[in-house]
This record gives structure tokens, sequence and C-alpha cells, in this order.
């Protein structure tokens, strides 16, 4: 008897949005992906059926010489010069950029103003708020989204790096008072990061029917393989994801990974993002790209039927 195999992925719901399964992260671009380079990236990531992007206010401000924003002016750039608007779903989020930290409604009214400007359009798609400000009441920011949707500027709100507490009174306020609703939760989460959602916080999305968007997808990159014990690799995040060569769990993982990749001749990022992909509530990992080489690995989770009894492997070799 055959393992079954884990279908592959199809478009997702996220409220009234259909997005594809893999989020192209836009941290890269206006960093360490110039212009020219982030236009061949989004190019051909749509033409390898992609609609869904995610940037946010205030990438990439921690740059010498940025000041946020230069994410958001790169895909503004590249909707306006491709004139495809309408065939993407471009997510960003409002609370972490220098000159518009936290969530009070006057932050958020004006945030969303300069990301339109800068996006080059005249509504957001998906709007997170980056991360929790508890020093504001969940009434105050989400009649502020709400705003923000009646006016057309925004079709759906989401969040970030929130508590399953606040995420859990965020819904029910907007179900008591029928305002707009979180449809989707971008948490930490990946095959070495497991316990910063899963537990309360994916129960909170699981018994609501919030979707999730994992960021750090591939742990810094980590999770592409090319971190092994006895390298080094030249790359801007390389500290946050070698890290995990040091540890048990990290070098179990890539036993696991390697395993599974080649039963499938596979590449080992296009397994770990299946198995995450392959979650509860998991909509559409978020992984991204600084060339058009590293694109295939990352749109092949589309097409990537994991067994059962591979993704119980990738789960206890990270457990």
């Amino acid at each position: 008897m055959t393992a079954t195999p884990h279908t592959p992925h199809a478009p997702k719901a996220l409220g009234s949005l259909s997005v594809s399964p893999l989020s192209l992260g836009g941290n890269v671009f206006g960093w360490t992906a110039d212009e020219n380079e982030s236009f061949a990236v989004l190019d051909a990531y749509v033409a390898g059926g992609g609609n869904f992007i995610d940037t946010a206010d205030v990438y990439s401000a921690w740059v010498p010489g940025n000041k946020g924003g230069e994410s958001e002016t790169v895909i503004g750039n590249w909707l306006a010069s491709r004139g495809n608007r309408s065939d993407v779903v471009i997510a960003t989020k409002v609370g972490a950029h220098p000159d518009y930290k936290g969530l009070s409604a006057g932050t958020i009214k004006a945030a969303v103003d300069e990301s339109l400007t800068r996006l080059r359009t005249d509504y957001i798609d998906l709007y997170y708020t980056h991360y929790d400000d508890e020093s504001v009441e969940v009434s105050e920011f989400l009649t502020a989204l709400n705003d923000l949707v009646q006016a057309g500027k925004v079709r759906e709100i989401a969040a970030s790096n929130i508590s399953a507490k606040r995420l859990e009174e965020s819904l029910a306020f907007s179900a008591r008072e029928g305002l707009a609703r979180y449809v989707a939760l971008q948490p930490h989460y990946n095959l070495v990061s497991r316990d910063t959602y899963e537990g309360e916080l994916a129960d909170v999305a699981a018994r609501n029917g919030v979707a999730a968007v994992p960021y750090f997808a591939l742990a810094s990159g980590f999770l592409t393989g090319k971190y092994r014990p006895g390298t080094t690799v030249d790359s801007a995040r390389s500290e946050g994801a070698a890290k995990h060569v040091t540890t048990d769990r990290g070098l179990r993982v890539l036993k696991a990974l390697d395993t599974v990749a080649a039963a499938h001749e596979a590449e080992v990022a296009t397994v770990a993002l299946a198995w995450l992909a392959a979650q509860p509530t998991v909509a559409a990992p978020i992984a991204s790209a600084r060339t058009v080489s590293q694109l295939p690995a990352l749109l092949g989770l589309a097409d990537l039927p994991l067994t059962e009894a591979e993704l119980k492997l990738l789960t206890e070799a990270s457990a």
C-alpha cells in the first residue's frame, strides 16, 4: 500500500482575496536587490504563477541611508511600468515605519496614504498591523482600519506579531461591532521555529477561520540547505540562519529535508515550504528571492506532493 500524497496547493482565500501558494517577500527590494534586479524577480514570480506580494512601509529602514518605504517604491514603480495592478494581490503593513510608529488611529490614517503614494495605487489588497501596540485599545485601531476599508483604500485587513489574547479580542470586537475583521495572520513559523505559532495562537486562528501567512518561512535561508557544518555563506542574513547549524534540531531537520528532497529530486527549500504549506491554517508561506535563479525552488512548493509519511518525518525531526 502506497502512502497518500498531500495534494499540491491550489489558490487560497483570504477573505475576498484569492492568493497563490507562495507569497513573495518584498523585504529585499531596495535592500539586497536593486530596482532592476527586483523587477526581474517580480516579473519571473508572476510568470511562474504567483500573484501575492508582501511588503511593509518600514522596508528597509534598517539599511544605512534608507528611511523606509524603499520596497514599496520599487513595487509601485514595477506596477506602474507593467500596468498589472489588478492581476496581483499587494500586502503591506503599518506600525513600524520610523515616522509612523504604533497603531493610533491618526498614525494608521497618515501612514496608509504614504504607502498608497509609494505603491502608486489607490488601494491596498491586504493591510497588516505590523506589530501589536498594546498602548492602543483594539477598538481604536480596528475602527480606523474599518474606516480605510469603507473608504476603498484597503480591501482586507490582517495582523502580524500579535498575541493569541489580543487576536481573539480583536476578532471579538469586529464581530460585535460589525466591522472589518482580520482575515489573515502573519506569524513567525517554520520547521525550526514551531512554538512561535503552534499552540494557543494557531488555535485562535483555526477557531476563527483566520489564515496564516508565515514569515521567516525558510529561517533566514537556513532551510534552503546551503548552511551546513563547516560552511560559510556570504549573505546579509547569514548570522540568523547559521545559528541553526549548531543545534541538534537544526541538524535533524536538515537530514530529514535531504531525505525527502532526494526522493522527489527537489530542492531542500521546496520541501521546507511544502511542509509549511501543509500545516493547519497555513494559506501561503512568505519567501523572498534576491535573484531570478532563486525563484524556481520557492515556486516549486505548489507542485510538490508530500506523502503523509514524509510530512511525519519532517514534523518529528523538527520537534
